[in-house]
């Protein structure tokens, strides 16, 4: 088997290559899938151009740092361009809503009831019930409001 393989290196790498794509399957998020098509690629070459071990291994070497080098810049720019989740933040959520409050706000401070939830509102001064109010921050457990004007 071993004199097939020196005999016929193509082999070698196309195989290689195609158990790390498959590996990837299981999902490692994209680096055995560069490592695979690298392996491919110098698959490829080695069917076209005879190389020695020392130069295969080197393209191979060479194709998967370029290649988790271009993968790590490109999802670096997508994340980038990306709007920050508020997935599972449920008060950055709340930023922006509009409220009544069923209570009169005492020193500032008082609870709001938002579904099912009761809610900590802070305000700057002072407001009576019923009055229009929109959430503006978070402030740990605290929702930050302001009248709406």
């Amino acid at each position: 088997m071993l004199a097939e393989m020196i005999a016929h290196p193509h082999w070698f790498w196309l195989t290689l290559g195609g158990l790390l794509l498959a590996a990837e399957m299981l999902g490692t998020s994209g680096y055995l899938l560069w490592s695979g098509i690298s392996a491919v690629l110098v698959g490829l070459l080695v069917w076209l151009l005879p190389l020695s071990w020392e130069w295969q291994g080197g393209i191979f070497a060479l194709l998967i740092m370029v290649s988790a080098l271009l993968w790590f810049r490109w999802m670096q720019r997508r994340d980038r361009k990306q709007t920050p989740s508020t997935l599972n933040k449920r008060g950055s959520q709340m930023i922006g809503l509009h409220l009544t409050l069923q209570t009169p706000l005492v020193n500032g401070l008082g609870h709001v009831k938002i579904g099912d939830s009761s809610w900590r509102v802070q305000a700057d001064n002072d407001l009576p019930a019923g009055s229009e109010v929109i959430v503006t921050a978070v402030e740990g457990i605290t929702l930050r409001i302001s009248p709406r004007i």
